[in-house]
């Protein structure tokens, strides 16, 4: 039984007047729900059991039991990108913190907020060498927005409180509570989850500076080559209604990175496709040639920009708005930083939008965009439509969004070549839908990730896209799904090769493909069926539509599609490792 919000209020007023004395785990459970926590994903093991044992006496959290650490970390991931809200995680000492690295770094990287909870040794024996003590503090402070040691029982209750606080507010982050084992089994008097906290030292700016924002309005109206280039940040800030108000006010040509699929429709004509390394033409010289750049919540990293100094031979004019002042100017010298939340900032240059009497310069931007028209027309992402002999990747991801893309459907993926084509073909029109690893680029995330996004919204359709190779490191959960009813289907575009590696090395290592062909890969139908699930193998083009048909059909269970696919094929366009974003290969005739 799910314990209600005003029953859980009318026990915390209780609790505030009168105290109730608790173990540290109680305790931390009553702060979980206090917090509206529905799912935790974890693993048990010695440090955390009277914390397992707290879960066991209550049933307002359901706790997910996955079969390695780095994926809870994962699926807790997944869950909170496409939610929005604080993913929880549950580890034990030791090996389960360093197996859970990966993840927690995996969330780091890509600004998710998320609450990782890790057993520790007793506080007497900290730092004794105990069986499976690990420094988790240091181990993860590199990888963490922040993290906390609870010595005291008495200070748990208001830790998970700034715990929360952290992941969710100003840039998002995983955040680390370690727990020794006799602080969540030491009792102390309870007095209810703190309604709000304050921290001296951790005030994030929200509201942009007004001077900065009329000095971008000023640009973005005189501009002749307006751009506007878009991350994940405005995912994260809810900004996407703001953004899609403000690229039609105006006219603008807009893009997104890979981190920001969705958050502009990819079916609007403004959208130039995703820039950066396996970007669109369209989109990359629209990025090295406007004359005015408008950057909300991205961070002009390498894998969009290329090399610094190509980006920077073309003067521009440069307005970055982001929550997070040490993104700006870190790669890139702009000319007017708007420090703020993206949503309230957009809102604000919204309407002294309305208010000036100042116009985009029509004529001007009639011939900018005949200049991307003149790039877009050179269809940097064809591809052989028409083969009859073998499946090219392109067309599993083009022939899923046909079939779906009127549905509620989310896509995961792991990383490698797969990743780049879901996220050229699939074409995002709506926020939270593209779940896949960005900073960090790990592989093994998609299944977990596809399972905390199932369990979060089960009436939706969720697909993984994936390789032979990366879908491997993280396989056994297809256990957890079987267990736990989240009827996922994998799309593994399965090449026989580690797919990007084999690209880079035909590419810049004269074809000798070191390590990577997969010469020993099991039999994804029948390792599908061990695990209770149902298996496909698709080999030919004309099977691929048919199989996905099948499989969606198959509602209550998760189906494993192993298409066999051109191993030859390469993502295209790329731009290699010290080019400029314009200094693209468009194919083979460019090798």
């Amino acid at each position: 039984m799910k314990i209600s919000q005003p029953e859980l209020a009318s026990a915390a007023a209780a609790a505030q007047t009168h105290g109730e004395e608790l173990m540290g785990a109680d305790i931390l459970v009553r702060c979980l729900q206090a917090e509206g926590v529905e799912y935790v994903w974890g693993y048990p093991g010695g440090a955390v059991l009277y914390i397992y044992d707290a879960l066991y006496r209550q049933e307002g959290i359901q706790h997910i039991l996955v079969r390695h650490e780095q994926a809870a970390v994962h699926a807790a991931d997944g869950y909170a990108r496409a939610t929005g809200n604080v993913g929880v995680a549950l580890v034990t000492s030791g090996p389960g913190v360093t197996n859970a690295v990966t993840g927690i770094a995996t969330a780091y990287m890509d600004s998710i907020p998320m609450v990782i909870i890790t057993g520790n040794v007793p506080t007497h024996a900290i730092g004794q060498d105990a069986f499976q003590e690990c420094d988790t503090v240091g181990i993860t402070r590199p990888i963490v927005k922040h993290n906390f040691l609870v010595k005291d029982v008495r200070d748990l209750a208001l830790t998970v409180k700034k715990a929360f606080h952290i992941a969710r507010t100003g840039r998002p982050g995983p955040v680390v509570v370690d727990i020794p084992k006799d602080v969540s089994f030491k009792k102390t008097l309870f007095t209810g989850y703190p309604e709000s906290v304050t921290m001296r030292s951790y005030n994030p700016v929200r509201k942009g500076h007004g001077g900065q924002i009329r000095k971008a309005l000023q640009l973005l109206m005189t501009a002749k080559r307006p751009y506007i280039y878009t991350g994940g940040g405005v995912l994260l800030g809810n900004a996407v209604q703001e953004l899609r108000t403000l690229v039609d006010m105006l006219g603008y040509p807009v893009t997104n990175t890979l981190m920001g699929l969705g958050a502009y429709p990819a079916t609007d004509r403004k959208f130039l496709g995703m820039l950066g390394m396996h970007g669109t033409i369209e989109a990359n010289n629209a990025m090295q040639n406007c004359d005015v750049l408008l950057a909300v919540g991205a961070r002009f990293d390498d894998r969009v920009i290329g090399n610094p100094k190509h980006f920077a031979q073309n003067e521009r004019k440069i307005i970055h708005i982001d929550i997070d002042p040490s993104s700006i100017s870190k790669r890139v010298k702009v000319d007017v930083p708007i420090v703020g939340d993206v949503k309230d900032v957009l809102t604000e240059l919204i309407a002294m939008i309305k208010d000036s009497p100042l116009k985009p310069d029509a004529q001007a931007l009639a011939a900018w965009w005949e200049t991307i028209e003149g790039w877009r027309s050179r269809d940097c992402l064809k591809y052989d439509r028409h083969n009859t002999e073998v499946i090219k990747p392109q067309m599993v991801i083009e022939t899923l969004w046909n079939m779906t893309k009127d549905a509620d459907a989310y896509i995961t993926s792991d990383v490698g070549q797969h990743q780049m084509w879901a996220a050229q073909f699939y074409k995002f029109d709506r926020p939270r839908r593209w779940i896949n690893s960005g900073g960090l680029g790990t592989m093994g995330v998609g299944i977990p990730y596809a399972m905390g996004i199932k369990l979060a919204k089960p009436e939706s359709e969720v697909y993984c896209v994936t390789g032979e190779g990366s879908v491997q490191m993280c396989i056994q959960e297809l256990s957890t799904c079987l267990q736990y009813n989240t009827p996922i289907k994998i799309l593994s575009l399965n090449n026989r090769y580690l797919g990007m590696v084999r690209q880079w090395q035909e590419i810049e290592y004269s074809g000798r493909y070191s390590h990577s062909y997969m010469d020993a890969l099991p039999n994804f139908v029948k390792l599908a069926e061990a695990y209770g699930h149902v298996g496909m193998l698709i080999e030919r083009p004309q099977d691929v539509e048919p199989a996905l048909r099948e499989a969606r059909k198959l509602k209550d269970r998760t189906v494993f599609m192993d298409f066999r696919t051109d191993p030859t094929e390469n993502v295209f366009p790329m731009v290699q490792a010290g080019k400029g974003i314009t200094e693209m290969l468009l194919g083979a005739e460019d090798l």
